[in-house]
């Protein structure tokens, strides 16, 4: 079967790994600030917190941006359900806006006739890795009072009006699960640039300690002394997963570019055939693709997953509409919120892309795509 994403790891990424393990640290040691150093340059400079997962990176950005209990957060349901999930759990009221028809990104619009002064993050999502309309996005963030959230899971490297995905939100979230563009087998990261929100997402994945004696109530008991004010969680992400990270996040403009080059071939060797529609691209914009989606029409999407399946090629679909879920439906959520949604996901299929894919097996899956859609 060949996989819609999966890992590029070269014998640099397993010696990167191999050297931690002959060392002194596995968990928290020398290469987590080298990973968070290296991540920040693709960041604009503004500083990362790294995690043990995409969906921890989305809990600890909510808890920075204080969200709480009766707080709304307004975001997209063409996403994993982490990015509502995440704000669900601690209490929140999650309110879904539509997305743009073409880009299946949240449309501003949808959102500013939304907010409410309960409205305390709005939350894009890069969706397939071409980033949000960030400028009115902040407009309508700014008239609520709310922070600006962005869920990068699948953009990083990217860029919007030449701003790098990480300085375009109050606070941004990675993924590095294996299939997204960069790995660290399971780690996420967030990128605040605000100092207090920093301080609260750092000591947040750390079980809250404080552990500056300028910030603790008793700070003359002894160098073991540490407080916690605020509960925390242990989110740290190791050394060894921190290693790998440094070394792939050395080789993120190669991915992005073979990840460019294989869509660029997909909108050649595609265009023509009927009864697709080819993922959008602003002109403003450079995506930085992790996935590959086209739109099958005339109510085909079914019967073309299944037949690709059969053939060896593992396309799939991103993603059901997150208030589709049961578990939200059981707090009273409907479909038909959000039509724009709901239609997209109606058609969307993901095509393999990962760099590794060789243009051969590229070839293979447009030829065996096309051959059922004729």
């Amino acid at each position: 079967m060949l996989p819609y994403g999966r890992q590029s790891i070269t014998e640099s990424d397993v010696e990167a790994v191999a050297e931690v393990l002959r060392g002194d640290w596995l968990t928290t040691g020398p290469a987590v600030g080298r990973f968070e150093a290296e991540l920040a340059r693709w960041t604009g400079g503004v500083p990362c917190v790294s995690v043990t997962s995409g969906t921890a990176a989305l809990h600890v950005a909510y808890v920075a941006a204080e969200v709480r209990a009766g707080d709304e957060v307004v975001t997209s349901p063409l996403t994993f359900v982490a990015t509502a999930a995440a704000a669900a759990l601690l209490g929140a009221r999650v309110v879904f806006a539509d997305v743009q028809p073409d880009t299946g990104n949240l449309d501003p619009d949808a959102v500013a006739a939304l907010l409410t002064p309960r409205t305390r993050v709005v939350t894009a999502v890069d969706y397939a890795g071409h980033p949000a309309d960030y400028d009115e996005l902040r407009a309508v963030a700014d008239q609520a009072g709310a922070v600006l959230m962005a869920d990068s899971a699948h953009s990083i490297g990217a860029a919007y009006k030449d701003r790098p995905v990480g300085a375009l939100a109050d606070l941004t979230t990675f993924s590095f699960f294996p299939t997204k563009t960069v790995t660290t087998a399971e780690g996420g990261a967030v990128a605040a640039a605000d100092p207090e929100r920093f301080r609260r997402a750092a000591r947040f994945r750390n079980h809250g300690l404080v552990r500056e004696p300028a910030d603790q109530r008793e700070p003359d008991v002894g160098g073991w002394h540490q407080e916690v004010h605020e509960f925390g969680l242990n989110y740290r992400l190791p050394d060894v997963l921190c290693a790998l990270g440094v070394s792939q996040l050395r080789r993120l403009e190669r991915f992005r570019e073979r990840r460019s080059e294989l869509v660029a071939r997909y909108d050649v060797l595609l265009r023509d055939v009927p009864g697709l529609t080819l993922p959008a691209r602003r002109a403003y914009v450079r995506p930085s693709w992790h996935l590959y989606p086209v739109r099958v029409r005339d109510g085909r999407r079914r019967e073309v997953y299944d037949r690709m399946r059969a053939a060896g090629i593992g396309v799939q679909v991103n993603y059901l509409p997150v208030y589709w879920h049961p578990v939200f439906e059981d707090l009273g959520y409907r479909r038909g919120l959000c039509p724009r949604a709901e239609a997209y996901y109606a058609e969307e299929l993901s095509l393999p892309l990962f760099p590794d894919l060789t243009d051969a097996q590229q070839d293979r899956v447009v030829e065996t795509l096309a051959a059922v859609l004729r």
